[in-house]
């Protein structure tokens, strides 16, 4: 045999063999990443774990293909949008879903692409994504992964959202840009119906699980509370810690959401470490209310593709280190789709020609996937300014952001208080009002800072918790004009004998 045709037998059989040596740690799933795609050896990183996304077409093939090369496999498939033709169309159960679409004020479907609609869960979705979890868990899916279950803040117009609002509040529905107070009651529906959809998914996993003697994990892939307020997504956000069988969650942030501009001394611009520190930051409180799981998520090439390789890298390396700022967290999701950065071309600096990576940034991400395998420690030392300083955060931070009081398009009502504070060297920590209550919660911090425009407080109960630790010794300062409009909706504080809309 000539030796050319040597090499080539050699090397084609080196792709197809079965890798059996793996790292001892392997278990502990440090590392993942998710594919659409089926095994390829030049996207074949050596994480723990692969994420084979999507419950149709071939992805059981999928997964065996991945798992013969010694991969830990999951599923991932998202929660409110994906390729579910066959639900909305009714070849799944026979009757048409269409109007399960979310649909916005002048009757248009919002779309994910162009024959992908978000959907307004109904019960009979979450009953077609489990037979698509199932399928998934027989074929050997060791976890599940339910992906950003988000409701646009502009939504809330379809035919399936007024049977939901009738259901919910027991009265006819309003349409959400009528008033502050519609669109705020809209929010809650659209934060409840993802809710919902989760723990019905994650009821079935656990019911199989016990049925079958498994033991697959649910966990729920996210973008953070302060991307999803900025870009006027409703999602459930911290309220996921109330849902049974969750084993934890993938904090998603990267480029795409970091580098939203926002504005600091008067000038609007991207400030990609910035944000990003503050996103990992919101995410970090799901780890502090439950103790589950965490992965932080980089993308080495984000969903943009005509950006240049010098703006992905230089991007990508920001949120790397502001995601090693809360070193509580040690696991990592490298990159949602290694297709992009080692089979992607894309635009160099002062050319328009698409090249493939560079030797230089391939070897860097790999030699970082490696050393992420190895973020678990135990001596973390500081050098920085003040510490114990936050900002108190809310859910309900997403509520404000549509018709007709859409608030500061920029989140100025956060991010005002919180650049300043990172600026000036301070590690200042987004707090969630929603954990107040937890035992400690507010332990770490001297000083909070607190403003009621563009959020509200949850439960009057957050304010017991804010008040014994100032009696503590706490410093809380209250930045707020009384002006905000959402102050007069139908909430806690204007109900029985509370009337503080101002």
């Amino acid at each position: 045999m000539r030796p050319f045709l040597l090499a080539a037998v050699l090397l084609i059989g080196a792709q197809q063999a079965p890798t059996t040596l793996r790292d001892p740690n392997q278990h502990l799933e440090r590392t993942s990443f998710q594919t659409g795609g089926p095994y390829d050896p030049r996207v074949d990183i050596r994480s723990d774990v692969a994420m084979v996304y999507g419950i149709t077409g071939n992805f059981q093939e999928r997964m065996r293909g991945w798992k013969e090369r010694g991969y830990i496999i999951h599923l991932m498939t998202g929660v409110s949008w994906g390729e579910y033709q066959d639900y909305f169309s009714g070849r799944w159960d026979g009757k048409s879903h269409a109007d399960e679409a979310q649909m916005d004020r002048f009757g248009r479907e919002i779309l994910h692409g162009p024959t992908v609609p978000y959907v307004a869960p109904s019960a009979d979705f979450g009953r077609y994504l489990c037979e698509g979890v199932k399928r998934a868990m027989d074929a050997g899916a060791e976890a599940v992964h339910l992906e950003e279950p988000e409701f646009w803040v502009r939504a809330g117009y379809s035919g399936s959202f007024k049977r939901e609002w009738q259901a919910y509040y027991g009265e006819p529905w309003i349409p959400p840009h009528s008033s502050p107070d519609a669109q705020y009651r809209a929010s809650k529906l659209k934060y409840f119906l993802y809710r919902r959809a989760l723990q019905q998914v994650f009821d079935f996993v656990q019911e199989e699980n016990r049925r079958t003697g498994r033991n697959v994990r649910c966990y729920v892939p996210t973008h953070s509370m302060i991307n999803y307020a900025h870009w006027r997504i409703v999602s459930p956000e911290q309220s996921l810690v109330l849902l049974n069988g969750c084993d934890g969650y993938i904090g998603q942030v990267w480029t795409g959401t970091s580098r939203t501009p926002n504005r600091y001394r008067g000038e609007l611009r991207e400030r990609t470490f910035d944000t990003a520190f503050l996103e990992y930051g919101v995410l970090h409180n799901l780890v502090r209310s439950t103790g589950r799981r965490m992965y932080y998520l980089n993308d080495p090439v984000e969903d943009n593709p005509d950006h240049t390789w010098e703006d992905y890298r230089r991007n990508w390396e920001s949120t790397l280190v502001a995601s090693l700022l809360w070193p509580d967290v040690w696991r990592f999701e490298v990159t949602p789709w290694p297709e992009r950065p080692f089979i992607g071309k894309y635009p160099q600096e002062g050319s328009a020609e698409r090249v493939g990576i560079s030797p230089e940034y391939a070897t860097e991400l790999l030699t970082v996937f490696n050393a992420l395998n190895h973020m678990k420690q135990t001596r973390i030392e500081w050098s920085c300014g003040t510490r114990g300083v936050g900002v108190l955060v809310s859910d309900t931070m997403m509520f404000h952001r549509g018709e007709p009081a859409p608030g500061d398009p920029h989140l100025g009502s956060f991010y005002g208080l919180a650049l300043p504070l990172l600026k000036s060297g301070a590690p200042v920590q987004p707090v969630q009002i929603e954990n107040l209550h937890l035992p400690d919660y507010l332990k770490p911090y001297k000083v909070l800072f607190l403003t009621y425009e563009g959020q509200k407080p949850p439960s009057p109960d957050a304010h017991k918790h804010l008040a014994e630790w100032v009696r503590k010794g706490g410093s809380l300062v209250l930045v707020d004009d009384g002006s905000d409009p959402y102050n007069g909706v139908r909430e806690w504080w204007n109900t029985g004998a509370r009337r503080y809309a101002s």
